[in-house]
């Protein structure tokens, strides 16, 4: 199968059977979601959303956690992974919003890059997720995915990202982050694939050269 069907394929399987695709993280403003896309760095959707509730109770916009100190925000963070790194972040992060945007998150991704604990990974989830930008990030699932699939042999996320950006049309885009996200946390599992229950496998690589 070319790479150009196997995409084609693969776009069309989701668009029919998972329509929509959407972050699993609860957030209601876009300062809710950076902090919890800078939550989420190794660590599952689920327990960031455990957390978030109490901690946007007390600091339920940037001024307001801007003010308070890495150790308060540590308190209501602790169960997550890497929590004294993420409470330094938060903290400098909501500073820099206050500082240098009027406490308003921007919509560019290379400028959200340059606040504490927001990577390319981040930046790309909260342009596409916020301001509908036509990007992709990727992730331990999505470069799983995208590998097994056969849709990029990319050995570094970045050329994953470059390669499904190429291949995938510019409106399906943030969409399809989505797709791959959500296919690796319940189906294509990184231990123990779920391929006889898994509707892609006409279309899969890892599934010609592993089952058939």
């Amino acid at each position: 199968m070319k790479k150009s069907e196997r995409y084609a394929s693969v776009i069309n399987w989701f668009e029919k059977n998972t329509p929509v695709a959407e972050t699993e993280l609860h957030y209601k403003t876009p300062f809710e979601l950076i902090v919890a896309v800078i939550l989420s760095a190794q660590c599952t959707d689920r327990r960031v959303n455990l957390v978030t509730p109490a901690l946007f109770e007390r600091f339920p916009d940037a001024l307001t956690m801007s003010k308070a100190t890495p150790e308060e925000i540590f308190s209501f963070i602790s169960s997550v992974t890497f929590p004294n790194n993420k409470s330094r972040h938060l903290s400098l992060m909501s500073k820099e919003l206050v500082a240098r945007f009027n406490s308003e998150v921007p919509d560019d991704p290379e400028i959200l890059q340059t606040l504490p604990g927001v990577g390319r990974k981040s930046a790309n989830v909260i342009a596409s997720v916020i301001f509908g930008k036509p990007l992709i990030a990727v992730d331990t699932h999505v470069f799983r995915v995208s590998r097994r699939l056969g849709l990029s042999s990319g050995k570094d996320v970045l050329s994953v990202e470059l390669e499904l950006t190429m291949n995938i049309p510019e409106e399906k885009r943030a969409i399809a982050h989505h797709w791959l996200i959500l296919h690796g946390r319940y189906v294509c599992l990184a231990r123990k694939p779920k391929c006889t229950e898994c509707g892609l496998s006409a279309f899969c690589k890892y599934f010609e050269e592993n089952t058939l």
